[in-house]
């Protein structure tokens, strides 16, 4: 697929040994860190942490990317098809809960064959596929069977705002046939008795400052489109990093008030199943992880 790369919804069409598209990846894979992550939502984090693997580069070009330096600076080192496999079992071996793939779409094709390698040689660990929800159904109708939790996000429901913050589009319409997809191959969350997921659907959605009608629509989506046994994650620790500086309306954290106006819709709407991050006064920067490269 990468010869004339329709992996995302941008369908490029670049060959990318020779050329790059939208985001900016060439042939190989790059990783920008590696880690058990604890900051990820109970079922997942656990104990022990979910075994990590931050990709480079990304489909989007969201201002206010707490990944900025190796989503949209590029940042990360090369690495081959083998490797990934055997930090994989590397990351089993050191006791993750599971293995967690954040922004994979555009190396989708290279992760499934280090999936295959590494179930071949003793990987047992669920396998989270950790997304911004921009994704091209064709590329995840391939991934069927390999991937056990999908946890994408819903950003937008306006696209205006997804034009504004993230440079796309055609993001609100995309992104929900991407969770149906998902939802289709693994459907409700499945825990095991540690309480920890080993199979289904999490949809996120971090809420923006100023734009609290949008995040009730997302709400809205999920609860009239979605089995009710759907768990959704509201994540409330933005900070303005990255360029968020030059859009006033985001240049801050959400306020206690906001916060209260959401924990209160989610009530209103009886969403049954999910979690809601703790309003925190402090800043939110312990959530971005230490790249290595």
């Amino acid at each position: 697929m990468e010869e004339k790369c329709i992996l995302c919804p941008h369908k490029c069409g670049v060959d990318r040994k020779t050329n790059i598209g939208r985001c900016k990846a060439g042939d190989k894979m790059q990783i920008g860190g590696v880690s058990l992550h604890k900051f990820e939502e109970p079922c997942i984090s656990g104990k022990h942490g979910s075994g990590t693997v931050f990709f480079s580069k990304c489909n989007l070009n969201c201002v206010f990317c707490q990944n900025y330096e190796i989503s949209n600076l590029g940042n990360g080192r090369e690495i081959e098809v083998k490797e990934l496999a055997e930090i994989f079992l590397k990351q089993q071996e050191n006791g993750a809960e599971n293995i967690n793939l954040v922004s994979p779409t555009i190396y989708a094709d290279k992760i499934a064959k280090a999936i295959k390698l590494a179930k071949k040689n003793g990987l047992r660990l669920p396998i989270i596929y950790n997304t911004n929800g921009y994704e091209n159904v064709e590329t995840l109708k391939k991934l069927e069977g390999k991937i056990d939790v999908y946890l994408p996000d819903l950003k937008y429901y306006d696209d205006k705002i997804a034009l504004r913050y993230s440079k796309i589009n055609n993001y609100f319409e995309i992104a929900t046939k991407a969770i149906q997809e998902m939802y289709r191959q693994v459907g409700a969350p499945i825990f095991d008795e540690n309480g920890m997921i080993t199979k289904g659907v999490i949809i996120r959605h971090l809420v923006l400052p100023n734009n609290l009608s949008d995040t009730k629509n997302v709400l809205n989506w999920i609860k009239e489109n979605i089995d009710e046994k759907v768990y959704v994650s509201v994540m409330t620790q933005y900070f303005p990093t990255y360029k968020s500086n030059e859009y006033e309306e985001i240049n801050r954290k959400i306020t206690k008030e906001e916060y209260q106006e959401i924990e209160d819709y989610i009530y209103e709407i009886d969403i049954q199943n999910g979690y809601m991050q703790d309003y925190a006064e402090e800043d939110e920067k312990q959530y971005v992880p230490k790249w290595e490269y």
